[in-house]
């Protein structure tokens, strides 16, 4: 009993110790659960507060970046007044703030390398596809941070003018790619990004838009942008990576409709511009100021010519010219001065009349031109080193550099002395010989379509090397340099026949009043034609010694340089005879004369942007020959071998077409007559150009021109006229895939942007900084289905 009691207490025992011993346990677990439950609760807010730090530090590095590196296409403000990006004006109350923030965050980088090398690499990481938490993050995160996948300063897709086009859907390869290219680019060519941050080299921020386009053409520019980074040199490499958000001038993506790829597909939903075809009895020919037959009908007379003459309606059409059917991109230079598509131009009265004189030609599809004219049958190359032979002093492309060819047919002659260095500003008029300057421009040669009737061709006093041909005398001799040569090659200077020995006595008679020395009469056996070179004084004593004064000089108060819608005159301006006045000296020979201050710009005037003349011209220079080479030659994509016909609408000095005149092509340069008058400094460098109102239509043919160059002129034109008219003019001249780059302010970027999205064209790059930007977008062949009819433009 005794041990069955003992028994019984050992197991109560032993049940307590075991139940004391479970209750430890489960006590020391619960005591470790919420040990572990309060470690993690102490951990998380830990690690999410890391986590905004770096996210902090990331937007403090981009900013840095933004501030530092978005100084691209090399508009250095060390070399220009702020003024030369912002037009004519001399005032910029944001320049030094903007210059005192760039330059800190400067210092701020140097003094923390290593935190902003490995911020760079966590933003890399973060763009990685496993980094997202969902699909929404993912798209939003995409379009607010990913730069270097071709979204734009405001993180808005750039997309192309197809309707198709998925350029606003990044692939994750394409994001992939992008990295990689970056990472190479980093690891490369760092130390060159260094030095060019430190010369300050760097000045705009730029994006391209990377998406894919149709056709081969459209092939070709891709892969030119592919192979060729944006910005190929280490400095500029970074920019594909900056923040899209810091600058604050464009708004982001998330900020743009969910829909923005189907609003792009509607032509009339962007910005509320709704674009028709023009109605008109011209068609694809249409040249608003030329065929406004509503103020032809009106003229009371029409003997000189004056229905050939500008007519402006009074507000600029806001249609778009049509496309001839079956029209093609135009045959690139030097093929097509051989040959253009017929489909393109499709007029034969030309080729029939003029057929025996080789002109042009219908040759199946195409229009051929032999190289002939009315005084070159068998070619303009053995016209032309004819002339030369006559006068030897001529030396083509040395002393002669810029020459007016009057009457120019289908412009054979400019079309050649290409060969020779030489520009040649072709002009005749839109007559009933059908396209003759649309011939030539479609060949890629110099031309406009104009007419000397009753007012002043549209270029300075005393700027031609030597005119060719022509029958208006003292116009061409307002225009002709002093010194300069007129060839006169037409049939009554070699032919007998009564008529031409009556013209021939009373020109000659008139070129002895005008004191125009006769240097040679001579004929050319091969062509059988023959021509009179005569040649301008360079003093004013033959005026001085005529027995009458016939023709009169004209008035000291007459300026030689006003051109624009000024009634010809019948006098005569006197020669400069001061050394330091225009006209006194022959500038440079070809090409020293292109980079050459002209003599004649004095250190007392003050230039378009604010420093003495020379030095502003030498500034200028400098500044276009760096953004041409750093930016617009590699950095657009553009295919420049595609490029032939340019036109500067704002030219200036003539500094950006000097900084191209190593390349295949020619640039018309306009200077708007609301500009300072710089165009004689143009001539003096051996290039050319003419005034104009942009506020009216351009003289000159629908289709004519690769690309248009337009520096702060938008923002200044749309405070005269309606920028809706200007933007379809710059469609009328631009060719089907041409393209146009803007400099402007923001707010006219996103102007002209918008209208160019509504046509259909591809946005390929855009960007901007302190209340500046570029834009680079190309032409597409859309059209409108609407029509409409444009009343003073119906014969």
């Amino acid at each position: 009993m005794a041990f069955g009691k003992n028994a019984r207490g050992d197991s109560r025992k032993q049940s307590s110790s075991y139940c004391s011993t479970l209750t430890i346990v489960v006590f020391v677990a619960l005591c470790l659960v919420g040990v572990w439950m309060m470690t993690s609760t102490s951990v998380v807010p830990t690690q999410n507060s890391d986590v905004s730090t770096q996210e902090e530090n990331k937007a403090e590095v981009k900013h840095q970046v933004a501030e530092t590196d978005s100084r691209q296409f090399e508009d250095n403000p060390g070399d220009l007044p702020e003024d030369a990006m912002k037009g004519d004006s001399n005032t910029n109350s944001n320049s030094n703030a903007s210059e005192d923030e760039g330059n800190s965050d400067v210092q701020q980088n140097q003094k923390e390398p290593e935190q902003t090398n490995e911020n760079k690499i966590e933003e890399n990481q973060d763009e990685k596809p496993e980094d997202k938490k969902t699909e929404s993050d993912d798209n939003s995160q995409k379009e607010v941070e990913n730069d270097g996948d071709g979204k734009t300063d405001g993180g808005e897709t750039k997309e192309g003018g197809d309707s198709d086009s998925e350029a606003g859907e990044m692939k994750k390869e394409d994001a992939d790619s992008n990295a990689i290219k970056q990472a190479e680019l980093e690891d490369t060519t760092g130390e060159t990004k260094q030095d060019n941050k430190a010369e300050g080299q760097i000045e705009e921020k730029v994006e391209e838009n990377q998406e894919n386009k149709s056709g081969s053409e459209n092939k070709t520019d891709n892969q030119d942008k592919n192979t060729k980074e944006v910005f190929p040199d280490g400095a500029q490499s970074e920019i594909l990576k900056e923040t899209t958000t810091q600058n604050g001038q464009w708004s982001t993506q998330a900020d743009e409709s969910k829909n923005e790829k189907q609003a792009q597909q509607s032509a009339t939903s962007q910005g509320g511009y709704k674009w028709k075809v023009c109605n008109v009895t011209a068609g694809p020919d249409y040249i608003p100021c030329l065929d406004n037959w509503q103020a032809i009908r009106k003229l009371h007379s029409t003997k000189h010519y004056e229905h050939r003459e500008r007519h402006c309606p009074e507000e600029g059409p806001t249609c778009l010219v049509p496309l001839p059917e079956g029209y093609r991109q135009p045959i690139e230079w030097p093929t097509s001065r051989e040959k253009i598509w017929y489909n393109n131009i499709p007029h034969t009265k030309l080729a029939k009349v003029k057929g025996h004189q080789n002109w042009v030609k219908v040759s199946g599809e195409y229009l051929t031109f032999p190289g002939g004219g009315t005084q070159f049958k068998n070619g303009a190359l053995h016209y032309i080193d004819f002339i030369q032979d006559s006068v030897s002093d001529i030396a083509w492309g040395k002393r002669t550099r810029v020459i007016l060819d009057v009457g120019c047919g289908v412009a054979s002659f400019g079309g050649f002395l290409f060969d020779r260095d030489v520009l040649t500003m072709s002009f005749a008029p839109k007559d009933e010989h059908e396209a003759q300057v649309q011939f030539a421009l479609e060949r890629g040669i110099p031309a406009i379509s104009a007419v000397m009737g009753t007012k002043r061709l549209p270029y300075p006093g005393r700027v031609f090397d030597l005119v060719h041909c022509g029958k208006l005398l003292l116009e061409l001799n307002r225009v002709l340099r002093p010194g300069g040569y007129f060839v006169w090659s037409a049939t009554p200077v070699y032919q007998k026949l009564a008529e031409d020995v009556e013209i021939w006595t009373a020109m000659s008679a008139l070129m002895k009043k005008m004191c125009w020395e006769l240097v040679v009469i001579k004929n050319d056996t091969v062509n059988q034609v023959g021509a009179a070179i005569f040649r301008k004084p360079t003093s004013n004593e033959c005026y001085e010694q005529r027995a009458e004064n016939e023709p009169p000089l004209c008035k000291d108060s007459a300026d030689a340089n006003a051109a624009w819608n000024v009634p010809l005159e019948a006098c005569m301006h006197k020669i400069p005879v001061d050394a330091s006045e225009r006209g006194s000296q022959w500038p440079e020979q070809w090409s020293a004369r292109a980079e050459k201050v002209p003599y004649w710009l004095k250190s007392s005037q003050v230039g378009v942007y604010g420093k003495a003349a020379p030095e502003d011209f030498a500034a200028d220079y400098e500044h276009w020959k760096r953004v041409v080479s750093k930016s617009y030659l590699n950095g657009m994509g553009i295919s420049w071998s595609k490029v032939r016909n340019v036109m500067d609408m704002r030219s200036v000095y003539g500094g950006f077409a000097a900084a191209l005149k190593d390349l295949n092509v020619w640039v018309m340069n306009v200077v708007p007559i609301d500009s300072p008058d710089t165009l004689p400094i143009i001539y003096e460098r051996g290039m050319f150009g003419m005034y104009h109102d942009w506020c009216e239509s351009f003289s000159t043919y629908p289709r004519s021109y690769d690309l248009l160059h337009a520096d702060h002129i938008f923002s200044k034109i749309k405070k005269r006229c309606n920028l809706v008219s200007v933007i379809a003019e710059v469609d009328r001249i631009l060719r089907p895939e041409g393209k146009l780059i803007v400099r402007d302010n923001v707010e006219t970027i996103s102007e002209v942007e918008s209208m160019a999205k509504s046509m259909q064209w591809e946005i390929r790059l855009t960007f901007s900084k302190d209340k500046e930007g570029l834009l680079c977008v190309q032409k597409s062949v859309w059209r409108p289905t609407e029509v409409e009819t444009v009343t003073a433009a119906i014969a």
